[in-house]
């Protein structure tokens, strides 16, 4: 019994593994592509306590 349930433990993650590292991107017609590039991320700016722009790490800036 412990042999059955060890297998079907080493099944089930072995089958979530490959599933996680398949292409997840398809087409409308159902067929696999490649998926496209990630936005590059904008950067933060910060304002200072007047409302002008500050860098980030001056004391008193904040994030917008």
């Amino acid at each position: 019994m412990r042999r059955a349930i060890a297998t079907a433990a080493v099944l089930a993650f072995s089958f979530a593994a490959f599933g996680a590292s398949a292409a997840p991107c398809k087409d409308a017609k159902g067929k696999f592509t490649k998926c496209p590039a990630a936005a590059p991320m904008k950067p933060v700016k910060c304002k200072d306590a007047k409302g002008k722009f500050a860098k980030c790490g001056t004391p008193g800036a904040k994030p917008m």
